[in-house]
């Protein structure tokens, strides 16, 4: 047997420029007169985590803000997003989980999000991607440490029984794509609209869409 990693939100469904509204509506809930344009949130993309965005932004300013906090209002108002604003599942997504799925492949969610953002997200995107799809979902809680370290997927690849040379990972972005590429797994790089511009030589395709035959051709059951 083997495994498809999908390895965050937006491999599923494209939140990336709702996740940079996510952060500057909490900015003005907080009374900070940052607003991150679409250039400054492209420049922060190559690493993961929201929080030490945050706290380096307000670092390289001079500012005193609580990151945690700051984060976490951000969580709640993206949550709200996703339930509010229309979200289209990417182009291939069902058709490789079904695929998979025939196939007899494991299906896994490996992310280093909020269960909170996993659960708005999977709600959202009703009755074309749900829970029960997945065999196993990863969340920041999961592993002491987020991506781009490997834990995820090695944590991903011990619960679910399956050798990293017979998994396939798909990434939107650089730090995800290290992260697979760290744990022996390969991986199919998906960017989003934000991180089409970024380094995705690691990963051993590039895509704009998926097609089931290629993402399961690539793992050597």
């Amino acid at each position: 047997m083997s495994a498809i990693f999908f390895g965050s939100i937006s491999t599923l469904a494209d939140t990336s420029e709702l996740q940079r509204r996510a952060f500057n509506e909490a900015f003005e809930a907080h009374g900070l007169d940052w607003n991150w344009s679409r250039d400054d949130y492209l420049s922060m993309l190559d690493s993961n985590g929201g929080a030490q965005r945050i706290a380096d932004y307000a670092e390289a300013r001079g500012d005193e803000v609580d990151a945690p906090v700051v984060h976490a209002t951000k969580s709640q108002i993206f949550q709200a997003l996703l339930g509010a604003e229309p979200l289209t599942v990417r182009p291939g997504v069902v058709e490789t989980v079904q695929e998979a799925k025939r196939d007899h492949r494991k299906v896994g969610f490996v992310t280093t999000t909020s269960q909170g953002n996993i659960d708005a997200l999977l709600a959202a995107l009703k009755p074309h991607i749900s829970a029960e799809m997945f065999d196993l979902i990863v969340n920041r809680d999961s592993v002491k440490k987020p991506k781009p370290d490997a834990a995820a997927y090695t944590f991903a690849l011990e619960q679910l029984g399956e050798d990293a040379r017979t998994a396939v990972a798909i990434e939107d972005n650089v730090g995800g794509v290290a992260a697979a590429v760290a744990a022996g797994v390969t991986c199919i790089a998906f960017p989003n609209e934000n991180t089409t511009g970024g380094d995705f030589s690691a990963a051993a395709e590039t895509v704009d869409h998926l097609e089931s035959g290629q993402v399961l051709g690539l793992s050597r059951a």
